[in-house]
């Protein structure tokens, strides 16, 4: 299927991009689960023009039926990849495996704590536990790897490590994620524990030898591979060189006009670095939304 913009992200810059794209004239279509957005369990008491005090998940449910209202596509799900090709378009394929060839793209999936704060992790932090399994893969050729996760990041990470591990553990509470995805784990060598979760991480002065769960059961592994929610914008754009902020390394580096180094790809929201605030997150969406809506009509495909 092919859009004219694909937003990734369906929080407060997410949607307010979509609403000032679509009213432009555009075909939009927004990728992402709105229950991952932090404002949905956050109470606001600071937004110009606002209640007193709001819910978020109240606003974040006007907030898509505004972006429906305009024609905007939500597909809820995560981004498991996007590359760029040829013909000027990025491809993009969800969970289920749908995919799409977009013009252009805006990056607002905020930012996500994925760490498990457990006892152990800091410390082994680079000694066996990892945050990235397309960036530290290959570090584990032929070793016994666990990943933990519930969510879309978690899954694809088990699959992709199958290709490099000896034997790959996939341990969560329970899976959010497309049925699509489900059989394709199901017919792969991945051994799942469900209904579990890691609470301690153990090893010597070297590195990590193995993970506690939930149910005092220990599981020897090489490596532990922390994957929560969904792929970070880090990871899903590190392969089209996305610049990073130079301080940290940690957020989107975008212009005035939400435009990151790479042509047709814009950011907004808290992915661009603090402060985390609702007001600032929908002031670069509305931005990123006219820049982006701007870009796809001036060029030609």
């Amino acid at each position: 299927m092919k859009t004219d913009l694909l937003i990734i992200g369906s929080g407060p810059a997410g949607l307010q991009a979509a609403i000032h794209a679509s009213r432009k004239k555009i075909k939009v279509v927004v990728a992402g689960k709105v229950g991952n957005s932090s404002l949905k369990r956050a109470k606001v008491e600071n937004y110009c023009c606002g209640e007193l005090l709001s819910e978020g998940w109240e606003l974040l449910e006007k907030g898509c039926m505004q972006s429906q209202n305009f024609g905007v596509i939500f597909k809820k799900e995560d981004i498991v990849k996007i590359e760029d090709k040829k013909n000027g378009f990025f491809y993009i394929e969800l969970e289920s495996g749908e995919n799409f060839e977009a013009k252009a793209i805006i990056i607002a999936t905020g930012v996500t704590k994925n760490t498990l704060n457990v006892k152990g992790e800091n410390k082994y932090h680079g000694k066996g536990v990892s945050y990235c399994v397309e960036c530290d893969a290959g570090f584990f050729k032929n070793k016994k790897v666990a990943v933990v996760g519930n969510g879309s990041a978690a899954a694809m990470g088990a699959i992709l490590m199958e290709a490099y591990a000896k034997e790959v553990i996939l341990i969560y509470k329970q899976l959010d994620i497309s049925e699509k995805l489900k059989q394709r784990l199901d017919a792969s060598s991945i051994v799942q524990v469900s209904s579990q979760w890691v609470k301690e991480i153990k090893g010597d002065e070297e590195k990590m030898t193995s993970c506690l769960l939930i149910d005092d059961k220990s599981i020897e592994v090489d490596g532990l591979f922390i994957e929560r929610g969904a792929k970070s914008a880090v990871e899903l754009f590190s392969a089209l060189s996305v610049e990073l902020d130079k301080e940290t390394y940690s957020y989107i580096a975008a212009n005035k006009k939400q435009e990151t180094n790479v042509a047709g790809i814009f950011a907004a929201g808290d992915i661009c670095g603090p402060p985390f605030q609702l007001a600032k997150a929908v002031g670069e969406g509305c931005v990123a939304g006219i820049f982006a809506s701007d870009y796809v009509k001036s060029k030609e495909f």
